[in-house]
């Protein structure tokens, strides 16, 4: 499924190297190459980013309609 820009997505694998773990959600900032990759930025609640990451299109879903974020401490 094609995200766009602006859309919230959840991370689908750990992103170790930047303090990332799955079902992480962020905001999709730029679209690669028609979908194939995303970047993305990872912000803690009070909008202090942790990262911007540019990955494939397999580590990512879109939020679904029915899911409740779930809070954890970063370091």
């Amino acid at each position: 499924m094609k995200m766009n820009e602006h859309d919230l997505v959840v991370l689908t694998c750990d992103l170790p190297e930047a303090g990332l773990e799955k079902g992480d959600i962020g905001t999709v900032v730029l679209v690669h190459r028609a979908g194939r990759g995303y970047e993305v930025e990872f912000a803690t609640l009070n909008g202090d980013t942790i990262a911007v990451v540019t990955v494939t299109a397999a580590s990512l879903r879109p939020v679904g309609p029915r899911e409740i974020a779930h809070v954890r401490q970063v370091a």
